[in-house]
């Protein structure tokens, strides 16, 4: 499948978080490239090419440093406190031939018709580790949900890899439920389900009954 980037990189001459925070403001990314028995390189990258890149799903890329062309994949992201914004990439170095283990995310497809049921779907994970070649590396592993019913589960196991992809996590790691949504109760139903505490009442005591409580004070 081809779904290679060219994506033009800088050696770093100065690392530490200072380098790096001047990096990321004039728009570039810190990364490190690693792998096939060779030193490790610190590079950084046009942070709009990656973001770009990422999003339509490029896994393999073909970085330039200066006139040296490399296939690499990206083997790890590093997000800020948010979430939000890539801060640091790890890249490994790869041979086409060569298979892989990769994380790939999960994407539904369809409505289930459990929700027509008043279920909800439950995503419990957003992605799988899998094993294939470099040039097999799916965007994206699809699960279609039209079929899954109220109280249905969806492991790892049950989802439907493309051809030459294999299963690297565990075949019962939860994915996917579909459980009725509990209904929020009102006020008054509430107080009719809270107990009530009886009230306790004292039998009126008589003139003689009460002075005698007072001797005894």
């Amino acid at each position: 499948m081809e779904n290679e980037l060219l994506v033009k990189a800088q050696i770093r001459e100065h690392t530490g978080s200072k380098a790096a925070q001047k990096l990321r403001k004039n728009g570039r990314i810190p990364a490190v490239v690693y792998g096939h028995k060779k030193e490790s390189v610190a590079i950084d990258l046009d942070r709009r090419t990656i973001v770009e890149g990422l999003h339509h799903g490029h896994r393999l890329m073909s970085v330039q440093i200066g006139k040296k062309k490399e296939r690499m994949i990206v083997k790890d992201l590093q997000y800020d406190y948010l979430g939000k914004n890539i801060i640091h990439l790890d890249l490994m170095r790869v041979d086409v031939t060569e298979t892989v283990k990769v994380t790939v995310p999960i994407e539904l497809k369809g409505t289930a018709k459990g929700t027509q049921e008043g279920g909800i779907i439950e995503v419990h994970t957003d992605h799988l580790e899998v094993e294939c070649k470099v040039t097999d590396i799916p965007e994206a592993i699809v699960v279609i949900v039209k079929e899954i019913g109220l109280g249905d589960t969806v492991h790892a196991g049950d989802i439907e890899l493309p051809d030459g992809v294999r299963l690297v996590s565990s075949p019962e790691t939860l994915v996917i439920t579909c459980s009725l949504v509990a209904a929020a109760k009102t006020t008054e139903e509430i107080e009719e389900e809270t107990p009530v505490t009886p009230e306790v009442i004292s039998e009126a005591k008589g003139p003689e009954e009460e002075q005698a409580s007072e001797g005894q004070k």
